[in-house]
């Protein structure tokens, strides 16, 4: 299948909110449905009630007795970038590498997304739409004796009737995970499949649709839809497309940006040449400012996050029964873009942001990224910049183009959701920005998202919810 095959099929999907299988209202019953039916408890309990993990007795680390799975470890930070030079804390170690897979089929002309109601430990609200495949290798190699993830095969076997329409390695949060990353990948099946229990036909649009709404599609469906390609402006002539919205003009004009691609590479590049990141993993008893005791671990002012185990008992999941530690947000954070109309074509204002579990160094985050520590004024560590557009965009003269919470992943993070917005500023916002920022169309962003560990997962998480319709 040639890219402009693959890249009007994605495209005529997204643009398609019309489901004979299940509307989108319909859907949102379905969903329910799902939670109501699905007996499913999560319980905060102490740490010395898990079962088959523990405390290392010599560094302190939070382990799974198989060695498998993920661990809670320390580290120390040493950096040349922002105004806290060093600190410790504790992070989440999952060296192994999970799928997150989407399974799409053509029916009547029309790409559809196979999509799986799924409760996770940590969801705010229990059942939130995923990915057809959403399993570390941990999982998917039964290191938990439970049953295999359904659709596996399909992932895994070199068969005639799949097509990979995208294949991509994407990171997780860097400021939690240490250098994680996950395959992103959707497939084209030709042959029947069987649509099992708890899954669905939607379209690209349907999901885009369903993402105006609080905390109904997980992080890991937004990563993998964030990377999908739809083309140039050719695209639209030849699917016969005449009217298209400024979002759809950005993502597919490859004339009229600020600054050429090169111009980008090099920002980039200096940026990543003059940051310093040393992180040195330590013995998770050894990390300054942090306190355990047998229900969390906390910072000392309580800022940041801390670490809580629970039991879960779900009944449709490979195992019903487990227990986990999760990691727990201090309070809700915001992530926002501001976007303007520069040569007539919407950029996004991308900055270059340093973490310290950060694959390579820097990521291209979002305008403002407030995850941990207090964003309100005056209760930070340091200034937010243009974070006053966010808190209070109004009085900016600034228009709010997308806003909804959006869950981070539950199978990590206990019921943490974050403001999602998309801002847009007129003629009066500068176009110079400060050294670390730079404006973006999204044609331009989306040639960085085909690579390994470029975009932040809280920017390919906003970039999931733009919409074309």
């Amino acid at each position: 299948m040639s890219n402009n095959s693959v890249e009007h099929s994605f495209l005529k999907s997204a643009l398609t909110l019309d489901n004979p299988f299940l509307s989108t209202e319909n859907f949102m019953t379905w969903l329910e449905e799902k939670k109501t039916n699905v007996n499913h408890k999560i319980t905060p309990i102490k740490f010395s009630e898990m079962s088959n993990w523990g405390f290392n007795e010599t560094t302190g680390n939070l382990e799974h007795d198989s060695g498998k799975f993920f661990s809670i470890e320390g580290i120390n930070v040493k950096t040349n970038w922002g105004t806290v030079k060093e600190w410790s804390q504790p992070i989440i170690n999952q060296p192994e590498i999970g799928f997150l897979g989407i399974i799409t089929k053509k029916i009547d002309g029309v790409l559809y997304f196979l999509m799986q109601a799924k409760i996770e430990p940590g969801n705010i609200n229990a059942v939130q739409l995923s990915p057809t495949l959403q399993a570390t290798k941990s999982n998917y190699t039964q290191v938990h004796q439970g049953n295999t993830p359904l659709y596996l095969e399909y992932f895994l076997d070199d068969r005639e009737d799949v097509t990979v329409l995208l294949d991509q390695l994407q990171s997780e949060q860097g400021a939690r995970f240490l250098k994680k990353r996950n395959r992103n990948i959707i497939i084209e099946v030709t042959s029947n499949i069987e649509v099992k229990e708890d899954f669905c036909w939607l379209t690209l649009g349907q999901i885009k649709e369903l993402l105006t709404f609080d905390n109904v599609i997980n992080m890991d469906t937004r990563t993998v839809i964030s990377g999908i390609p739809y083309g140039d402006l050719n695209t639209l002539q030849e699917i016969g497309i005449t009217n298209q919205s400024d979002f759809l003009s950005s993502e597919l004009d490859t004339y009229n940006s600020l600054h050429n691609i090169e111009t980008v590479i090099s920002w980039i590049t200096k940026h990543k040449a003059f940051a310093e990141l040393e992180v040195n993993q330590i013995p998770l008893n050894s990390i300054s400012d942090w306190t355990k005791d047998d229900e969390s671990i906390y910072h000392k002012d309580h800022k940041y996050f801390s670490v809580i185990a629970v039991k879960a008992e779900i009944g449709n999941r490979e195992v019903h029964s487990w227990t986990q530690p999760l990691v727990k947000s201090a309070q809700e954070g915001v992530i926002a873009f501001i976007i303007k109309k520069i040569n007539g074509v919407v950029h996004f204002l991308v900055q270059a942001k340093l973490e310290s579990g950060n694959f390579d160094i820097i990521e291209l985050a979002p305008t403002v990224q407030c995850l941990t520590g207090n964003y309100r004024k005056g209760e930070n560590d340091y200034e937010v910049e243009f974070l006053d557009y966010v808190l209070n965009p109004e009085a900016k003269n600034a228009t709010v183009r997308y806003s909804a919470f959006q869950s981070e992943e539950g199978g990590r993070f206990f019921e943490e959701q974050n403001k999602n917005m998309i801002i847009e500023v007129g003629d009066d916002f500068d176009v110079n920005v400060p050294d670390k920022y730079i404006w973006m169309t999204l044609n331009q962003i989306k040639t960085f998202i085909k690579f390994n560990n470029y975009l932040n997962i809280q920017s390919r998480s906003l970039l999931s919810a733009i919409n074309f319709v």
